[in-house]
């Protein structure tokens, strides 16, 4: 599984640096990316949605925000 951490940027870098990473991902792996924009709660979940990859899931500690991605199959 590859981690990317993006805490201490701010919007739009977080999904940039999301996407960028993804790239170089085989389809089906995963991704635990952690950020601490709150933007990220609805920018990360509506990239997911728009382009296909799937988030398995979410968890907000208040301080930083975990999120668990699964890079589409196609």
């Amino acid at each position: 599984m590859e981690e990317l951490d993006a805490t201490g940027l701010l919007c739009p870098l977080p999904v940039l640096k999301l996407r960028k990473r993804l790239q170089s991902l085989a389809p089906g792996e995963l991704l635990a990316m952690q950020a601490s924009d709150r933007g990220a709660l609805a920018d990360v979940p509506h990239f997911c949605q728009s382009t296909g990859h799937h988030l398995e899931k979410i968890h907000d500690d208040g301080a930083v925000i975990h999120f668990l991605i699964r890079k589409s199959l196609v």
